[in-house]
């Protein structure tokens, strides 16, 4: 059983960590040192508004972004400095036109953390985070080629200098064990839990990344949402924070131990399938 236990800064649980952590029992640089050697199956559950049974989360690549120029005074000598800052912007507006000649299942997104601090102090110093995601783990490699050189086209016009760290292994898609989430789907429903509609916008947060995608890239695994009543509020919103404390909350953590512990317990009872899982998979790899 796999868990997520950190908040988001300045919100707190409002992606329902506390949710996860509570529900399991007890993943990329753990799994390359051999956590899961001699692992059959793996189980994790992510909270979102409603319930969803199967994963299909984005792959991800994380980087840091750092441009470094020169500080001058605003007014007196604006000639002798190099406006980090412009350099992200010149940045944002490349991604920004690069989103319209990608493809519709691809995501760019981050945020600027630091850019400068007095309004007449050219910022000599710029840092941000990115993520590039698509529907497969060689997507995004590509993909972050092209928004490194939007980054570097800021650097070049700004006479900046540019520095791109990767900050975490790239996370993988997920592929689902299908057995295993007919199983889930079985048990979570004898316990009363309802699945949104296929193509229900709320359910959407099967969608989001996750490094539990590497491990079933060798783990035969499942990772199911199981929804908290938070709607109209969704994930990384405040109000899903205060969701993930209430009683909805409360009963998605008992149905989120029971059911994949019912699946455990099946996938063991069922000869056949318990062989297969010792065997490999029943899933193969996507495309």
């Amino acid at each position: 059983m796999c868990a997520e236990y950190d908040a988001l800064p300045g919100l707190g649980h409002a992606c329902g960590h506390d949710v996860i952590a509570t529900s399991a029992v007890g993943r990329i640089h753990p799994l390359e040192r051999g956590a899961f050697d001699g692992v059959h199956l793996a189980m994790m559950r992510h909270p979102g508004p409603v319930d969803v049974a199967e994963a299909d989360p984005f792959a991800v690549a994380h980087c840091a972004v750092d441009h470094r120029g020169r500080a001058a005074h605003a007014a007196a000598h604006p000639e002798q400095g190099r406006n980090a800052a412009d350099a992200f912007t010149v940045a944002q507006v490349a991604i920004g036109l690069l989103r319209r000649q990608l493809p519709s299942g691809v995501r760019v997104h981050g945020v600027m953390t630091s850019a400068g601090e007095a309004p007449n102090a050219i910022p000599e110093h710029t840092r941000g985070r990115r993520y590039a995601r698509a529907g497969t783990l060689g997507e995004p490699a590509e993909l972050q080629q092209r928004v490194e050189r939007c980054f570097a086209a800021g650097a070049h016009a700004t006479g900046c200098a540019l520095t791109i760290e990767q900050e975490s292994p790239p996370y993988a898609e997920f592929r689902n064990e299908h057995a295993l989430l007919a199983a889930y789907r079985r048990n979570a429903g004898a316990l009363g839990r309802m699945f949104a509609e296929p193509g229900d916008p709320a359910a959407r947060m099967n969608r989001a990344s996750t490094d539990m995608g590497n491990v079933s890239q060798t783990v035969p695994a499942i990772h199911p949402c199981p929804g908290i009543g938070s709607l109209p509020a969704v994930d990384h919103q405040k109000e899903f924070a205060a969701h993930a404390a209430g009683p909805a909350a409360d009963r998605a953590v008992l149905g989120g131990a029971t059911a994949p512990a019912l699946t455990a317990a099946d996938a063991a009872a069922d000869t056949a399938q318990w062989e297969r899982l010792l065997a490999g998979r029943d899933t193969p790899a996507r495309g």
